[in-house]
């Protein structure tokens, strides 16, 4: 059935207008398809990420506000174009955070809740995804228990859980091998357990606040909070030849002991604390150089370029992997482990909240008192 034919002309929708630590929940139109490569989908949970709060904090944007905001989620498909021939109507799919753009390779992919006048934000009821048969993900069913009891599993795949694995996977990784994670948001905590999934002989967890420390010790990581002295010795007085991989899951938004942010202080770390002939690997964020816009008042702060040692890269013979990561690369072996019962990433959800409450929630993500937050729809 047509889309129109069954929806309301609007949904409510998180939305950016261009101030910072404020996000607004509106009104929009509900999306219908332009290209007949295009899905729609219902959304039954969506989540905020902390490349969200880069938007909130005012370091990037675009500056056609407002738009909305969100690139994980997952739902039902309401209605596919006439060229979709791989997804049919009610099949249960997850939407990733960079939808293919159509062309071989995925050299542009097209990114969700980041203001593109075309695509919209996935914190909201509805949303249109170009290139459907390339994009979305299907979800398998199980006869005995249905999808919702892993539809928060599903959901990490959209993004974190991801990025935690190609994390691991950009620095080389091997089984046996030690791992040290910076940062223990939601994409280092899941780095850190896919380090243990795959195979770890060793992994620690790098961060400030007690209670994100708190759960990476849960799945078996060792804690090393920064606050108290420099991480990098703490490691090394466990792993004197440094370790294997270490991961930079933090980005530009880096800070120091006091709380400062700190430029480039995660990739100097790496460096320090990876041994011999190990890897590093950046996942996190950076942005640098931006201009001022009404939507990225504090970009200009973040520096294209940040000091790190080339002479230490050289001496280590280090190898480094980082980029954009793009969950169609690993959506169907991590799709298979949530199915079969043996990755539960979800653990790292700490809140269900109804949308009306998405600008609470901001501010407490942005305050770390809480670990990953998902917006459940009707």
């Amino acid at each position: 059935m047509p889309l129109n034919a069954t929806l309301a002309a609007t949904m409510r929708a998180v939305a950016w207008f261009g101030q910072t630590n404020n996000v607004s929940v509106i009104d929009v139109p509900v999306p219908s398809i332009i290209n007949q490569t295009d899905a729609i989908i219902r959304i039954t949970t969506s989540a905020i990420c902390g490349s969200d709060l880069h938007f909130y904090h005012g370091y990037t944007g675009a500056a056609n506000v407002p738009w909305n905001l969100g690139h994980e989620a997952v739902g039902y498909v309401q209605e596919v174009g006439s060229a979709v021939s791989s997804l049919e109507v009610g099949e249960y799919v997850i939407i990733p955070d960079n939808a293919h753009s159509g062309h071989y390779g995925q050299e542009h992919p097209i990114s969700f809740g980041s203001g593109s006048p075309n695509y919209g934000g996935l914190q909201a009821e509805y949303a249109r995804v170009p290139f459907a048969d390339m994009s979305l993900i299907p979800i398998p069913f199980n006869n005995q228990t249905g999808n919702a009891t892993k539809e928060l599993d599903y959901l990490m795949i959209s993004d974190v859980f991801t990025t935690g694995w190609q994390a691991l996977t950009y620095s080389g990784f091997e089984p046996g091998d030690t791992v040290a994670v910076f940062g223990a948001g939601p994409v280092g905590l899941l780095a850190a357990y896919s380090a243990l999934l795959r195979g770890s002989s060793r992994v620690y967890s790098v961060d400030q606040v007690p209670d994100r420390l708190a759960l990476a010790e849960s799945i078996g990581a060792v804690p090393i909070q920064f606050n108290a002295s420099d991480p990098v010795q703490q490691i090394l007085a466990q792993e004197p030849n440094g370790v294997t991989r270490a991961l930079d899951c933090v980005g530009f938004e880096s800070v120091n002991a006091t709380g400062q942010r700190a430029d480039g202080l995660v990739p100097r770390n790496l460096l320090s604390v990876v041994a011999q002939q190990g890897g590093i690997a950046i996942a996190g964020v950076y942005t640098g150089g931006q201009n001022n816009t009404r939507g990225a008042a504090n970009a200009a702060t973040v520096p294209a370029e940040v000091p790190i040692s080339i002479f230490e890269l050289w001496r280590k013979a280090v190898t480094v992997g980082s980029g954009i990561v793009l969950p169609l690369e690993h959506a169907h072996s991590l799709v298979d482990l949530v199915a079969n019962d043996r990755a539960f990433p979800s653990f790292v959800v700490s809140s269900i909240i109804d949308i009306e409450q998405a600008p609470e929630y901001y501010r407490r993500y942005s305050d770390h008192l809480e670990h990953k937050i998902v917006i459940r729809f009707p």
